[in-house]
């Protein structure tokens, strides 16, 4: 049974948090990365989320931490080899997240070719904004995504430049994992992702989305 998702703080525990890798053309040329073939997927603990008005948490462990904004699908139906023509009715809402980097260590983790987990998955590393239902948005490719820093427009781009759909990332994903109410997939980022600060506020905002704000603190 389908779970709808309203804008509000209900919704189902957070479940897999499955991210995808350079689905903007731009940004994989301005991190000189070949577009892929097939979507990258990689995964975040369910304890890297915080909700809007919350704190992105800086850790000590790197020195350079990322901001990439992204449009969230979330599911609301359970599946498993979901066709790729009925996938966007297995979501439930949609908001706004921050998929949090520490490009430091990431770039570290490439080169001796180790997996992103450690640069992606600090707590803190998924803030998410409140949900806005699905039938809210009946196209999730013609939504346009912007970020601010301390009211700087820092990225902006329209969802129709994704190099996979929602809809096609749903049933890619839903072919390795099976999907459960609660998941949440973070669908990549555009161009424009670059360094956050302790004192700095990150302001997410889409068409016919709840907006997303979170703060940035680095602990003394």
């Amino acid at each position: 049974m389908k779970i709808e998702l309203p804008c509000s703080s209900q919704s189902p525990p957070i479940g897999k948090i499955l991210g995808i890798g350079r689905n903007y053309a731009e940004h994989a040329d301005e991190m000189a990365r070949d577009v892929p073939n097939e979507p990258m997927v990689f995964l975040k603990p369910a304890s890297a989320v915080v909700r809007s008005g919350e704190s992105v948490i800086l850790p000590p462990q790197s020195q350079n931490v990322h901001h990439e904004v992204e449009l969230v699908a979330v599911i609301g139906e359970k599946g498993r080899d979901i066709p790729e023509n009925n996938a966007l009715d297995h979501v439930g809402a949609y908001a706004l997240g921050l998929d949090m980097t520490a490009r430091d260590l990431q770039t570290k983790a490439k080169e001796q070719r180790h997996p992103w987990s450690v640069a992606k998955g600090f707590d803190t590393f998924a803030p998410l904004g409140p949900f806005t239902a699905a039938a809210s948005i009946p196209d999730p490719q013609n939504l346009r995504l912007r970020l601010t820093v301390n009211g700087e427009v820092r990225q902006e781009a329209s969802t129709e430049k994704m190099m996979f759909s929602v809809a096609e990332l749903v049933s890619y994903c839903s072919q390795i994992f099976t999907l459960t109410p609660g998941d949440l997939l973070y669908t990549g980022t555009p161009s424009g992702v670059g360094p956050v600060q302790d004192g700095d506020v990150l302001e997410a905002a889409a068409t016919n989305c709840a907006s997303l704000s979170v703060t940035v603190t680095r602990p003394a």
